[in-house]
């Protein structure tokens, strides 16, 4: 199925949007059917990310699709392009982004507990950068807040849903069992 015009419609609106587009998003806006969008997804992701001359991928985030410059070129491009230190976060609140990507939802207290530290400031700071988000209350006494990631955190990290984050090993893995407990 060629869908030259289609796939040139589509690839506009993709070039236009500053955000992740969902499939049903670029069927209202371009009146086309969800299998045509799908159909041409298809083929703009298989040309701009298998295909060497072009310097931009077709990224899937959740359910949103967004072009974004191929990895192999951002050590070029991040000096002029990149929010240099802007974004840069501490060991600290790395640790504390890891520990909520993979035990969201939880709460504040809970994050202390793995970390041995208080959180608060992290939580604060990462809340800001909108890596994280209050998802919920807690089923006990006080209704803590619970916290997970948004998509924010996955265009960030480049992943198109939270099962994309690596796998713990065993020895991480008990390490949060054992001091979440």
């Amino acid at each position: 199925m060629k869908l030259k015009r289609e796939t040139a419609l589509i690839e506009a609106v993709l070039f236009l949007e500053t955000e992740p587009i969902s499939i049903k998003s670029l069927s209202k806006i371009t009146g086309l059917s969800p299998d045509a969008v799908e159909t041409v997804v298809a083929q703009l992701s298989e040309l701009y990310n298998e295909d060497e001359v072009h310097g931009l991928e077709l990224s899937q985030l959740d359910d949103g699709y967004l072009f974004i410059p191929k990895a192999s070129l951002w050590n070029s491009l991040k000096h002029r392009y990149g929010r240099k230190n802007e974004n840069k976060l501490s060991r600290a609140a790395m640790e504390t982004l890891s520990i909520i990507a993979y035990s969201q939802p939880i709460t504040r207290g809970e994050i202390e507990n793995i970390r041995g530290v208080a959180s608060d400031s992290m939580i604060k700071l990462l809340a800001t950068k909108e890596l994280i988000k209050e998802v919920g209350k807690k089923d006990a006494p006080g209704r803590p807040a619970q916290y997970g990631t948004t998509r924010q955190f996955l265009k960030v990290f480049r992943l198109s849903s939270i099962a994309d984050l690596p796998k713990l090993d065993e020895l991480e893995s008990e390490r949060f069992k054992l001091n979440a407990t």
